[in-house]
């Protein structure tokens, strides 16, 4: 599995065009090199691009907890899905990133934050995830309470 991490600047330039990281291009492997699966955060103002792997299985995990009969399961999965896009990789390792979807992160100018999720990445307007961050107390106490949690199971 690949191990997105860390946190790298990068512009996009006018036509709305970004290069992934090539620390992040590295991890891609075959066609995935190719080709992401992008869709935006429910809960953050970010977009996520996924290894299509990677998507594959949130996708088949997701699909597993709802009954095909129901509809509203039905509508839930075809909003997620639906919002999902294709973006293809170019030579230079560049993906094409509308304007629409860049001012739906508060990129108003062409600086964006790639953040490693371990199987996946998400982009951010440097300044949207600086709001976003947890203080130093408060990410250092949720990490405690989530590490000791998971201990006792």
């Amino acid at each position: 599995m690949s191990t997105f991490i860390g946190k790298y600047e990068a512009k996009a330039d006018v036509k709305g065009r970004i290069f992934v990281p090539s620390a992040y291009r590295k991890l891609l492997s075959g066609n995935e090199k190719d080709r992401l699966v992008m869709r935006c955060d429910v809960t953050n103002e970010c977009i996520v691009l996924f290894p299509e792997s990677v998507w594959n299985k949130k996708v088949e995990d997701f699909k597993s907890k709802l009954d095909e009969w129901n509809s509203q399961d039905q509508l839930l999965l075809m909003q997620f899905v639906s919002d999902a896009e294709w973006l293809d990789v170019d030579a230079q390792g560049r993906v094409l990133i509308s304007k629409k979807h860049l001012q739906s992160i508060g990129v108003d100018n062409s600086e964006v934050l790639f953040v490693g999720m371990i199987d996946r990445f998400a982009i951010w307007s440097g300044a949207k995830y600086e709001q976003s961050k947890l203080s130093a107390q408060d990410f250092a106490s949720m990490l405690k309470e989530k590490m000791i949690a998971k201990e006792k199971i």
